[in-house]
């Protein structure tokens, strides 16, 4: 193909930025900082007016903290200057263009541009939803349209996302990242489909959140608080869909869906009611939360808050505490109860393996002790709570019998039916299942009204959610009392039904799947995939990091539930997935899994 790009890239002393909306001042911010000329352009002048200001704040902020002199302030200020006519670009040797997620207005935009810019200007479009292919093969130079989608914040966002279509050319791509690179930001080149990576893997786990409100499976307040403290995420996917603009993803999700037709892209028939109602999220004041000013980030009261003054229904008195199990997670929480001042009593198959699991908890102790969280004193009180034992028998006095025994529903079930002869009249019996049917569990008893789910997240001394699992048959005062055990340990609870994967895993597998079909679809590689969600979606682990830790055969037992569930094809394991764990490849566990690993 013939191009009309140099073979030596411009080294882009001077770019324009169409569209002075949050993210195009953002990046004009980033860019002008770097000391590049800016040209911003909007057709609204006083957005042009709230770019300068925001510029002027940022770089005042820099100095005060002593990131710029009072002369590179105002050397700065000198760099930006702002236009609402598109023919300021006309010098430019990039443009980027930032302006609503429209074809017709985006189209309009390069259209126009084509007889503006000079012959070898780049033009990058910011989009996130909409092809790049198909905006460049309206271009009349198609080989120099390409993608380059920033994140918000873009000043402190380190991710930007090089889009290439067939039709661009390789100069364009080499130029485009050498600026990325030369921001201070880490480029991951992808290829042309809707959302990328970043998106195409958020959007699909933001819509998911959004239906699981709508079906009042969960509220909103607990939906948020669950990915936060279960997964540690910067923000629950609710508050997330406010900042980002429900309008905004609905439009995203429109153009997934357009492209894959898999039903999880579907856009939630919420997003639509809210969208057409005019409540976008944080910038109309009111989405799924209420906000006490257009643009604020400050939620208020509403309708739908909890009321603060609701009397509890009276609980059950839980002094002492049984756990069922050996293993991290029972240890785990064994220590969780007795630093609470429980009584615990660690109940495993054989005794010395309740010994072992008590020596782990005493070693666990000791690394509180060494890190000044605790005194010698405190963690020998702690685990002179705890006695361990080989026999469920043991559990005769207990008010809490809890277990945590291996995933596997008829292991449970039989445990169930000898906590149900062991344990005393009014003991509450505890599953801490991340996946299986709490009702199985309780069925297996003669008194499921006094079964219920507590599933602790692992590390169990760390994580703060445990997600209190209710069924049809669970008494009130035994939630009450769920509720209010968690409380007294430090744990956050949030209340789901009883289906599968509950609130966190419902929503977090399928995303991990997803990552999963990128791999397998050649779409972009592990690290590119892992660095994307770490960098533009503030994970603190990329999903094929996270997938080898928690186990890839866990994660496909996961998937299977899920998929058996909800019967949904979006859902089905990943065939890779699959592969990898006939393999033997599990994850770190075994040295190997989507990465391979020293030490094994």
């Amino acid at each position: 193909m013939a191009t009309s790009l140099s073979d030596t890239p411009s080294p882009f002393t001077t770019i324009a930025v169409v569209g002075l909306g949050t993210m195009g001042t953002g990046i004009a911010r980033v860019l002008t900082r770097a000391g590049r000329e800016v040209v911003g352009i909007d057709i609204s002048e006083a957005a042009a007016g709230r770019a300068v200001a925001a510029l002027e704040a940022a770089c005042a902020r820099a100095v005060g903290r002593g990131e710029l002199t009072e002369r590179e302030r105002a050397e700065a200020l000198a760099r930006f200057r702002t236009s609402t006519d598109l023919a300021a670009a006309a010098d430019a040797s990039l443009v980027i263009e930032v302006v609503p997620e429209s074809y017709e207005i985006k189209q309009q935009v390069f259209q126009a541009l084509d007889g503006i810019v000079r012959p070898d200007a780049i033009l990058a479009t910011g989009t996130n939803a909409l092809s790049v292919t198909r905006l460049a093969a309206d271009s009349a130079h198609p080989e120099r349209v390409l993608g380059l989608h920033f994140f918000n914040p873009a000043p402190a966002m380190k991710l930007v996302e090089v889009v290439s279509s067939v039709l661009t050319a390789p100069t364009a791509v080499a130029a485009v990242t050498d600026l990325a690179l030369d921001l201070g930001k880490e480029p991951v080149a992808v290829g042309d489909r809707p959302g990328f990576v970043a998106d195409g893997l958020l959007f699909g786990y933001l819509n998911q959140a959004a239906a699981m409100y709508e079906s009042r499976y969960a509220s909103r307040e607990d939906i948020d608080a669950a990915m936060q403290l279960g997964c540690g995420l910067p923000m629950g996917p609710l508050a997330l869909l406010d900042l980002i603009g429900i309008d905004t993803a609905r439009t995203v999700l429109e153009a997934m869906y357009a492209a894959s037709h898999d039903r999880l892209h579907a856009p939630a028939p919420i997003l639509r009611q809210l969208s057409e109602a005019g409540l976008a999220g944080r910038k109309s004041g009111r989405g799924f939360y209420t906000y006490e000013a257009s643009g604020s980030p400050t939620v208020v009261r509403d309708a739908l808050t909890p009321p603060a003054d609701v009397v509890p229904v009276p609980g059950r008195e839980v002094p002492s505490v049984g756990v069922a199990g050996s293993g991290t997670m029972a240890s785990g929480i064994a220590e969780v109860f007795a630093k609470a001042g429980h009584e615990v009593i660690l109940a495993a198959r054989t005794e010395e393996k309740a010994r072992a699991a008590r020596a782990r908890i005493g070693t666990s102790l000791a690394r509180s002790v060494d890190r000044g969280r605790m005194t010698a004193e405190e963690a020998a009180r702690t685990l002179d709570r705890i006695r361990a034992t080989g026999s469920l028998d043991d559990f005769a006095e207990v008010d809490l019998a809890l277990e945590a025994v291996v995933e596997d529903l008829e292991v449970k079930r039989q445990l169930f039916a000898s906590l149900d002869k062991v344990c005393k009249p009014g003991a509450i019996l505890a599953t801490t299942t991340s996946s299986l049917p709490v009702i199985a569990c309780a069925r297996a008893t003669s008194r499921p009204q006094d079964v219920i789910g507590l599933h602790f997240f692992n590390p169990a001394p760390a994580m703060k959610l445990v997600e209190v699992v209710r069924t049809v048959l669970t008494a009130d005062d035994v939630h009450a009392t769920a509720r209010t055990v968690c409380a007294s340990v430090r744990k956050h609870p949030v209340d789901c039904g009883d289906r599968a994967g509950f609130i966190v895993n419902a929503l977090l597998f399928p995303y991990l799947n997803n990552a999963i079909k990128m791999v397998q679809e050649h779409y972009a590689s592990l690290d590119d995939i892992d660095a994307a969600m770490k960098l533009g979606g503030g994970y603190p682990m990329g999903p094929f990091e996270l997938l080898d830790v928690v186990g890839l055969d866990v994660s496909l037992a996961i998937e299977k539930v899920l998929h058996r569930e909800f019967r949904d094809p979006g859902l089905a394991p990943a065939p890779l997935l699959e592969h990898l764990v006939a393999a033997g490849c599990l994850g770190r566990k075994t040295g190997r899994g989507f990465r391979e690993y020293a030490g094994r």
